[in-house]
Order: structure tokens, then sequence, then C-alpha cells
């Protein structure tokens, strides 16, 4: 209604611009109609530069009737006695038509040209607010807020698919709206819902959120691009909480291995302590019997002691915080003090090696036989009481594979591609003691040496893990 009554208010001026005008030379000044003509044509080109084709169209076709009723024999009637004004109106009137039409585009164009670089301004603008403030803008709430403000807008809302939270900007929420931009997200279409338009926000092809804004005049170009733009900052949102996540939780290891470090500290003085007297009570103490007491307590110090030792190994592998001492070793060699320290662990379990008399592979020594520990702690677990686990070696052109394998029920295939995920403990884990890291730590350790671990199996032939190393080196 507004624009209407602006709209009407213009066209009134013009033509009272072109009465001014006539009345100017009808009455005051005594000129010829070529001049009147001229005059007129400059009041159509004024008119159309300044408000547009429809005022210009207006004022044209008022100085075309007061031209011929004022200017042009018989004056006073619209009859047009020679024969040569009628040419002159002619020329008058197209003159005046093209005159504004061209000059009607000139200016749209101009205004349009204008509202496009307003446009794109404020797209930059929101860009900047978006993606490169550091209080990590991405967050809905704030993104509506700066998408308000780049675009002068009273209400704007964002829903965010992944966290189920809608974020307003302006003095009320709207019910029907929120439910709106939910629908929208999960359909990824784009409605009109009252005075507002709800898309979807879309990243890859696939619907992450939805936008409401109102229909204040932007173009579809405009909105959609402010779509796009919540969609890139929505997905830095992500990746910020997951950069967070990840921090922390790097951290936390830090911190476990830290305090790990100086429990095992702790723990290894009195062990060595008891160690030292034990051996001195094995030489000094005579008798079968407490020469055989002894021997157990050495073998459980020792045995305590590899256990702190493993601890705090496998804490930092699993925080990233150990660097490979890398050498040329003989993993058949590594395999066999594996199990001797191993042994005291077995419960009953055998162990048969068919190992190459050499193997040789460019490894860490200790975290290899880190991993090995684990992976035979994995088969006593899950293996039948008394059952064997076997150990295979084999050389391939560029790698050395090293197989554990056991007679324990079948892993689901749906589980195996979780086994080597931190804390991830299978359906068949529920009675077994244990932490869930084991097969992530030795999956560290493989790819530190830029290897793999792998599983395989089969009510048939048990469980096997295979460790693969290169033989070549490491990659890191």
């Amino acid at each position: 209604m507004t624009r209407r009554v602006a709209l009407l208010a213009r066209i009134a001026l013009s033509v009272g611009s072109v009465a001014a005008i006539t009345a100017l030379y009808f009455s005051l000044l005594s000129v010829n109609p070529t001049t009147v003509a001229l005059s007129y044509v400059v009041v159509v080109l004024l008119v159309a530069t300044a408000w547009g084709i429809a005022e210009a169209m207006a004022s044209s076709l008022v100085a075309t009737l007061c031209f011929n009723i004022f200017f042009l024999p018989p004056v006073g009637t619209l009859t047009i006695a020679d024969p040569q004004n009628w040419v002159a109106l002619a020329g008058f009137v197209v003159t005046a038509i093209v005159a504004s039409q061209l000059s009607g585009r000139a200016r749209n164009r101009n205004v349009e040209a204008l509202s496009r670089q307003r446009d794109l301004e404020r797209l930059y603008a929101l860009s900047r607010a978006l993606l490169l403030s550091p209080a990590r803008p991405s967050v809905p709430a704030a993104m509506v807020r700066h998408i308000a403000e780049s675009f002068d807008l009273d209400t704007v809302a964002v829903f965010d698919h992944r966290t189920g939270t809608v974020a307003w900007s302006g003095p009320t929420e709207v019910a029907s709206i929120n439910q709106k931009l939910r629908e929208v997200a999960r359909q990824a279409v784009s409605v009109r819902e009252g005075p507002m338009v709800v898309m979807a926000i879309q990243l890859g092809g696939a619907p992450i959120g939805s936008l409401a804004i109102p229909d204040a005049g932007l173009t579809d170009t405009v909105v959609q691009s402010i779509a796009n733009l919540a969609a890139i900052g929505l997905e830095r949102g992500r990746s910020q909480d997951a950069a967070a996540s990840a921090e922390a939780s790097r951290h936390s290891s830090e911190l476990r291995a830290t305090v790990l470090d100086a429990l095992a500290h702790e723990f290894k003085t009195p062990l060595t302590s008891m160690t030292v007297a034990a051996a001195d009570l094995r030489s000094s103490v005579p008798g079968a019997r407490n020469q055989e007491l002894a021997a157990i307590i050495d073998e459980g110090l020792d045995r305590l002691q590899s256990l702190v030792t493993d601890a705090v190994q496998m804490v930092r592998v699993d925080a990233g915080d150990f660097d490979l001492r890398v050498d040329f070793d003989d993993l058949s060699a590594i395999v066999v003090s594996a199990v001797r320290k191993f042994e005291p662990r077995l419960d009953g379990h055998t162990i048969v090696t068919s190992l190459p008399e050499t193997l040789p592979a460019r490894v860490d020594r200790d975290l290899v036989g880190l991993a090995l520990r684990q992976l035979l702690d994995n088969a006593v677990k899950y293996s039948p009481p008394a059952s064997a686990i076997a150990i295979t070696g084999r050389a391939n052109p560029a790698t050395v594979d090293l197989v554990v394998q056991n007679a324990g029920p079948p892993i689901p295939e749906r589980e195996q591609s979780r086994l080597f995920e931190r804390f991830y403990r299978g359906a068949n884990a529920n009675q077994m003691p244990g932490t869930g890291m084991g097969l992530a730590i030795v999956q560290h350790i493989a790819q530190a040496h830029g290897g793999t671990v792998s599983v395989a199996s089969s009510s048939e032939r048990g469980t096997a893990f295979t460790m693969s190393l290169p033989t070549d080196g490491a990659s890191r």
C-alpha cells in the first residue's frame, strides 16, 4: 500500500512538472513549438532518470496532450490543422516515449547494479562474520544474529539438524515456523510460511539444517547464497567441535600418561626393593620349601613389574606420546621373547609357534613385543580352556606377517570392523575383564610402523589376527 501511494505521488509530481512548463510557455513566455517540445522532452528525461518508466510514460502522455491543445493550431482543441504539425507531433511522441524508455531502463539497470552491489557487500560482510571470527560464530545462535544484522532483518531462524535445536533472532519465536523448519530439513525443499521463506541448508547435496528468513525483497540468488554460507558455517562449527573434542581427548590421554608415569615410578621403587630382597632370600634361606616360595615371590614381582611397564607403554601409545626406535631386528627372536614374558599368564594354554629361522625387519623391538603380548592376552581371554594358540611368521616381498590364531568362537562380521576402536568390546566380551584398548593399541603400533593389522574369523578355523609390518622401515 505504501509503495502504491509513493508511485501515485511521483506521477502527480511528474504531471505537475509538465503542467508548470505548459503554464510558463503559454501564459508568460512566447516561444515556438520546437522549444516547447524540447522542454517537454527534457522533463520526461529527468523524470525517467529520477524515478522510472511509469512516471516518465505518464508525463509523456500529458506532455503530448498539452503540446497538441496549447501549442499546435487550432489552439484549445485536439485538432491539428497543418499536416506538417502531425509530423512534428508524431516525432515528439516517439522521441518522448523512446527517451523515457531508454532513460528508465538505464535507471533500472543502475538500480539493479546498486542492489546487486549492496547484496554482495552484505554477503561479504556475512561471510566474514561467519567464517573469520575467532569466537566460533557458526553456532546457530550467533549465526542468526549475523544474518539479521547484515541484511537488516527483524526475524531470522536457523535449525541445526545435528543438534535438533532452533536458534532465533528477533523478539518472538513462532511455533509453526519451528515445526516447518524441521520438516524442510527432513524433506530438503523450500516452502513459504506466512511472511517467511523456509529453505533447506544443504552441504554436498545432503540437508544439514534449514533457514527461515522474511520475504523482504531479497532475490532468490541472495537467499540461496545466505543458505550456502549458513551451511559452511554449520559445518565449520562441527569441525571446530570435533577439533576441540580431539584436543581435549589428547590432553586427557597425555594427563593419563603423566599420572601413570608417576604411579609407575611409585610402583617400581618398592618392586625393585622387593625383587632384590627376594633374590637375597633365595640365596640365604635354606630348605626346598623356602626356596620354592622365594621363587614364586620373585616370579610374581617380575610379572607385576612387566604389567606396570606394559600399562605405561599402552597409555603412551594411545596418547600418541611415543617415538619409534627402529632398527633391523629378528622378528622370530622378538616372538620368542614375548612368549617367554607372557608364559605366567597363559592360564593352561599352550603356544605353538611356526617361525622361520630368521625373520628380519626394521622395527621397534619393545613396541612390537607389546603388540604381540596384547594379541596373546586377547587369545587367552577368548579361547576355550587349555586350547592351543598358534603364532605363525611369514616373509613376503615387502612385508612380514605375524599371525596369532586361537580356537575361540567366531566374531560376527558386523563386529569385526569395530574391534580396533578404542574401548569397543564385542558381544562375547561382557564376561571378560579388560578395557577394550588392547587391539586399538596393536593397531596404533602397526600403523606407526607403516603396517596394518587385520582379523579373520570363522567357526571352522577360529580367529586369527594378522599384523603386517614393512621390512624396510617405519612411516613415523
